[in-house]
């Protein structure tokens, strides 16, 4: 084995990233009362003017296939908190439109979700080590986009 790229410090700091992810993960998403992924969804929809979006547009904002968001957007419309609607501006395409009971989930989990953040993720850090690592953050993803 190659020692070097054993203990390399990119390595690490991957690593590192996982573990503290993994960790943090579970426990921030206790007590949604909804799968984290449909919370993802809904609280895009909820972020954007007139909660509503193009499908594919939804499916790449969560990181999932067209194929795979589909599915996923059945289990969610299945439960009406969603709904699909004709896009008018191009009528091959549908518009992921969040429902009132759509928003109520999203409210109810944000309760329990930003009181776990604030716990699990936030208060472990500095007000300059949350800059920072937003910073940070923000700079891998649209370094990675």
């Amino acid at each position: 084995m190659n020692e070097q790229l054993l203990n390399d410090d990119d390595v690490t700091l991957f690593g590192l990233l996982v573990e503290a992810h993994s960790r943090i993960e579970a426990l921030v998403n206790r007590d949604l009362e909804i799968p984290h992924t449909w919370l993802e969804v809904l609280l895009r929809l909820g972020r954007t003017p007139g909660h509503q979006l193009r499908m594919t547009d939804l499916a790449a904002a969560v990181s999932f296939s067209s194929g795979g968001f589909a599915r996923l957007a059945d289990r969610i419309e299945k439960e009406g908190l969603i709904r699909r609607d004709p896009d008018p501006a191009d009528r091959r395409a549908a518009l992921a439109v969040l429902t009132d009971k759509g928003a109520q989930a999203l409210d109810h989990a944000l309760t329990a979700h930003v009181a776990h953040l604030r716990t699990h993720l936030a208060a472990p850090l500095s007000a300059e080590d949350r800059r920072h690592l937003e910073r940070i953050l923000r700079t891998l993803r649209d370094a990675n986009a």
